[in-house]
């Protein structure tokens, strides 16, 4: 037989962000649990509110299952003493079977006699393991916990009351001074408590109390109501995924509605608009039928229309309030020169251990002006670039940005554009942020992609220098995500750059031209390569390259990561052809043999040395191979001369008695893996 448990987690309001990650936590917990415990059950659904936690455990069995089996032990001459007592292995045998040694008997199996014991118990029930659900609670994590009263236990917000429900059984979970029961609170305003006679009734009793517990039904509710007021009034809404999300979570019945604001307001940049609406407030915004953002916003109310009026106008007062104060800031910025901005990054501090904003520009114009020159980039980039890189950190010293510290970048944007900037300089002060998160978007024109990834240089080579280097568990200033994005912005333009080779030089130019100290060894300079380095082993997992290309590519003789990634896309495309595995077989084969002879002499071949037409063979296919760049042509030429080396191998002792034949063939070898690994450590590849 089985029953639906109910279990539900009453709270003071949690924070929005925390509901959906909490609820479904409780149901992974809950789901081990009863695995654990050997109760079947067929699925696990999940309610959630502002005030609750809940999960419905649909079919749960009744008790566990009775056992009733045989279990086989040692051999009887491993049980038993030469005197006829039971041994270690054999106690430990029926200890682990909850039984004693009188329990065992002897049966014969193909000739040998071993230990059994009939193990006979029954199942518990399932409202006695239940019990334990309070252990869920207390194992429960979150970002932030509270304390509350005089005791030690912490969970995200105080709890009001629980609810246990086997079918129509209340089962006493108890956690502080808290017994579970079968009351539940409707809503905060328009509800009542109710009391649940089964566990089946939690969904439909909750809506008579105006609270609608499927996180689901009420996001749907929001969207559709969204979409029957922009149908309405012949507007356009953007849903943001993250805003529907937490508004959904922030509510327990929502009605949506609409408020205005004076289309002067209309005059503030479009981000600083949004941002007042979507961040500080959790509005939508609003847009005509071209796209154009208008002076409306929509927000969900947690409750019913009933004097909705008067929310409306009390949002609309808010929203004003926080206008009124961009609108002064936008106009008290707007009445300086961009330069007085930039004179007063030197007080600015970047860090206290490097320096400050204006020595960082510095440095940012440095490492850029060399990075174009590497990249081939055209003079009216690197003149722009330079324009920018005097500039891009000026809005931190903005009114606006003080007050919105999510628009720096883009309010030094709009601000260098009414100052008559080149639309690529104002851009690229935007764009030198991005990405802004791992997986964000990309700076969209060179010289915002240069002057991004020469701050994220900067950023990476002065805190590894300062000491201030990310743990395994810790990276405060994120550097992995700056090292991440000068990955991607470097595939993402076709920008070569071998970056062992490229640190050392940066650091040498920035050397001495601020205060900030610089990496001082070789070893210090091949650490933060290795930095970058895993980040580009980060984007082949993001982009599903199998884990042994990823390997072999990463221990290539490349270091450029366009190079690094040509070579893994031609791997990951043979990896599972029929030639794959003869070519690479060959080539590992030559790399075992120079390991083996430690061979580290040069690459040199004497034609007047060999012995045989193989060698000349081989060697005038390896010499045809100095010329290809292009790593998907080297792979083909490999498979096409896979049956030279071969013969080669066939008709040719590598190891010969004469010393200089021997070095003659090494070092034919030696030039073949130097090719091959231009492709990567092919001896890492899994090949079958």
């Amino acid at each position: 037989m089985t029953k639906d448990y109910l279990f539900e987690i009453g709270t003071e309001e949690m924070p929005a962000h925390v509901v959906s990650r909490s609820v479904k936590q409780l149901a992974d917990r809950t789901s081990k649990f009863l695995k654990d415990n050997g109760l079947e059950f067929k699925a696990i659904k999940t309610f959630s509110t502002p005030r609750r936690l809940t999960i419905l455990v649909q079919d749960l069995a009744e008790k566990q299952a009775d056992i009733d089996e045989v279990k086989k032990g040692p051999a009887k001459k491993i049980a038993l003493d030469s005197e006829g007592n039971f041994t270690k292995a054999a106690q430990g045998f029926v200890r682990g079977q909850g039984m004693t040694t009188d329990d065992i008997y002897f049966e014969d199996l193909k000739g040998t006699e071993y230990a059994y014991v009939h193990v006979q118990k029954a199942g518990k029930l399932a409202t006695d393991i239940l019990l334990g659900m309070s252990d869920i609670i207390k194992a429960m994590t979150f970002p932030t916990k509270m304390r509350w009263g005089s005791n030690d236990f912490e969970f995200v917000r105080p709890i009001h009351g629980l609810v246990s429900l086997f079918g129509s059984e209340v089962v006493p979970v108890k956690i502080l001074d808290i017994t579970a029961g079968r009351k539940t609170m409707g809503h905060r305003f328009l509800g009542d408590s109710v009391i649940l006679a089964n566990s089946d009734d939690y969904e439909e009793a909750l809506k008579s109390q105006f609270v609608i517990a499927d996180a689901a039904e009420r996001k749907t509710m929001i969207v559709n109501q969204i979409d029957q007021l922009v149908a309405e009034n012949n507007w356009k809404v953007k849903l943001d995924a993250s805003l529907l999300e937490e508004v959904t979570n922030l509510v327990e019945y929502p009605t949506v509605f609409a408020g205005s604001f004076d289309e002067s307001y209309l005059n503030i940049p479009d981000e600083v608009l949004i941002t007042s609406m979507k961040d500080n407030q959790r509005y939508f915004e609003v847009y005509d039928q071209d796209g154009k953002l208008i002076n409306h916003f929509i927000s969900v109310r947690n409750g019913n229309k009933e004097f909705l009026e008067n929310v409306i106008s009390g949002n609309e007062k808010v929203l004003v309030a926080r206008l009124d104060d961009a609108k002064f800031f936008y106009d008290e910025d707007k009445k300086y020169p961009l330069s007085h901005f930039v004179s007063r990054l030197d007080k600015v501090s970047f860090h206290d251990k490097i320096g400050s904003m204006a020595e960082k520009l510095i440095r940012v114009r440095i490492i850029g002006e060399y990075l174009a020159k590497k990249f081939g980039l055209s003079d009216e980039v690197i003149k722009n670039f330079d324009r920018a890189s005097e500039l891009y950190k000026f809005d931190l010293v903005t009114q606006m940005v003080g007050e919105f510290a999510e628009l720096q970048g883009v309010m030094g944007m709009h601000y260098a554009e009414l100052a008559g900037e080149n639309k690529d300089v104002a851009l690229a002060i935007k764009e030198h942020y991005m990405p802004l998160t791992a997986e964000g978007e990309l700076p969209t024109s060179e010289v915002g992609a240069l002057l991004s990834v020469a701050d994220k240089f900067d950023n990476i080579i002065t805190f590894f220098a300062a000491g201030m280097i990310p743990t395994s568990s810790n990276d405060p200033y994120a550097l992995r995500r700056y090292a991440y994005g000068i990955v991607r912005i470097l595939l993402n333009e076709n920008w070569s750059l071998a970056i062992d080779k490229a640190l050392p030089k940066m650091v040498e130019l920035l050397d001495g031209k601020t205060k900030a100290k610089m990496p001082k060894t070789s070893q210090e300079d091949e650490e933060i390569s290795l930095f970058i380095r895993d980040r580009i082993k980060q984007f082949l997992q993001t982009n599903n390259y199998k884990y042994d290309v990823i390997d072999a590519v990463l221990h290539s003789s490349q270091k450029d990561p366009s190079r690094i990634l040509a070579a893994a896309k031609v791997l990951q495309a043979h990896h599972d052809s029929p030639e794959f595995k003869p070519v690479v077989e060959s080539l590992i084969r030559i790399e075992n043999i120079l390991k083996k002879a430690k061979y580290k002499g040069d690459s040199v071949v004497k034609s007047d040395l060999f012995e045989d037409n193989s060698e000349n063979e081989l060697y005038l296919a390896s010499q045809n191979l100095q010329a290809i760049d292009n790593l998907t042509e080297l792979y083909e030429a490999f498979v096409s001369m896979q049956k030279v080396i071969d013969r080669y191998f066939e008709v040719n002792m590598i190891m010969a008695k004469d010393e200089a034949v021997k070095n003659n063939r090494l070092a034919q070898l030696s030039q073949i893996n130097e090719l091959a690994t231009r492709l990567g450590a092919l001896s890492k590849l899994v090949i079958k």
